[in-house]
């Protein structure tokens, strides 16, 4: 059975749909079966972001009984999994937004790791990506205003009964006017799961419309998407990494 994370941020512009795609194809790369999901249903970016603007079945039709979920979801060249969403604005009027937590658990069957790229805010839409989730993965800046809005969107967390994985502080410069790390882990009280560095190849990879992993993978920024990846895996990853080890030597010793 699959586990399903929802990538929240407070508010827009802070890196959320990028940091969703490149956590999803270092997942992938890793060796494991992922799909990500737009459900940013008000403005969805995903296949926009990935080279496939317009499909011929959405999320949309499936949140709306038109398709199966299995007719929805493309292939990436990676291999990673994608379930785009309508950019028509007549799809909006149909969406039954708490249907996605039906969708989320058919999704669980489909693939090991699932990452819904939701809505900015705490509206509606992002409150059901949050009650679709296993646990929640909040983006932010190392600003006041974002980081006061992840806060929020923490706290929505919180009284929804849902756990959250920690916060990603994107586009991270290292100047001078941004908030120490330090002061936005006490302000949060969440674990603290990667910073990702400004990076202009991120803006490159947007360009070849592809994740910045497969486009640039040694660029700093994806070198910190994959740690970040791998700490998502946790234990499991760790002793996947042992077993090869010791199935390599064993070839070796073996010849």
């Amino acid at each position: 059975m699959g586990k399903v994370y929802s990538i929240l941020s407070g508010k827009g512009g802070v890196g959320k749909t990028t940091s969703a795609i490149n956590l999803a194809a270092a997942l992938n790369a890793l060796g494991e079966d992922v799909l990500i999901v737009d459900a940013n249903l008000s403005t969805p970016n995903i296949g926009l972001h990935l080279g496939a603007p317009i499909v011929p079945v959405t999320l949309n039709h499936v949140l709306d009984g038109r398709a199966d979920v299995t007719d929805a979801i493309y292939e990436h060249d990676s291999g990673l999994k994608i379930l785009p969403s309508s950019l028509s604005i007549r799809e909006l009027k149909r969406i039954n937004h708490d249907k996605l937590i039906e969708v989320a658990k058919e999704l669980r069957k489909l693939a090991d790791y699932i990452l819904l790229d939701s809505s900015a805010g705490l509206g509606r839409e992002a409150e059901s990506a949050i009650n679709s989730a296993d646990e929640i993965i909040i983006i932010t800046q190392a600003e006041m205003p974002s980081v006061a809005d992840a806060l929020k969107t923490s706290k929505l967390t919180e009284y929804l009964n849902k756990d959250i994985r920690g916060f990603i502080i994107n586009r991270h410069k290292g100047i001078g006017t941004e908030m120490d790390l330090q002061n936005i882990r006490d302000m949060l009280e969440i674990p603290h799961l990667g910073t990702v560095p400004e990076d202009k190849n991120i803006q490159k990879a947007l360009v070849l419309k592809d994740a910045i992993i497969h486009t640039h993978p040694r660029s700093i920024a994806s070198r910190e998407y994959r740690k970040i990846a791998q700490k998502l895996l946790g234990e499991q990853y760790l002793k996947q990494q042992e077993e090869k080890e010791k199935s390599f030597w064993q070839r070796i010793f073996g010849r």
